[in-house]
């Protein structure tokens, strides 16, 4: 199963879309979103797409983000979200606070580590746990980029939008 990773959109209709049809060319099952979407406007650019998303330190209108979510009948699970896929164990957090999220990284609990906030992607092995940052997809001053996992291969690529 592929699912879509994007984070740190920040407003940027144009690229948010561009990832949802790459996502959609791929045929991810899901859309994962690691926060700072800033308006609610921005999530009904992934209608069509099932998404599930956790909240950015840049997110203060969460009543907001909650309903939009609702609207398109995605999820938006708070400040930290685990779930397993295919028999691994991931978990999802904005990255804030970086002290965090490197304890989920080494905590060797977890199969899979996604995050976002650095704006830089990041695809790499850390003992047993394979962190995962698509990077930003609004693009600010280096490309904007997303990512897509393979739960089948159990590896995820950077993609540039």
């Amino acid at each position: 199963m592929k699912i879509g990773i994007i984070s740190d959109t920040h407003d940027n209709i144009v690229n948010t879309r561009k990832a949802v049809e790459r996502f959609k060319a791929e045929g991810v099952a899901y859309v994962i979103h690691l926060g700072d979407y800033v308006s609610p406007y921005i999530i009904r650019a992934f209608v069509g797409v099932k998404l599930v998303g956790v909240f950015g330190n840049n997110d203060g209108e969460k009543y907001g983000l909650m309903n939009a979510f609702k609207e398109i009948g995605g999820e938006l699970k708070g400040d930290f979200y685990e779930f397993e896929q295919d028999g691994m164990k991931f978990a999802c957090t904005h990255g804030t606070v970086e002290q965090l999220r490197d304890a989920l990284i080494s905590s060797g609990k977890y199969d899979v580590v996604l995050y976002g906030h650095t704006h830089e992607a990041v695809n790499r092995q850390v003992g047993r746990t394979l962190a995962i940052n698509p990077g930003t997809a609004h693009g600010f001053d280096v490309k904007p980029t997303v990512a897509v996992f393979d739960s089948k291969e159990r590896k995820a690529e950077i993609v540039n939008l």
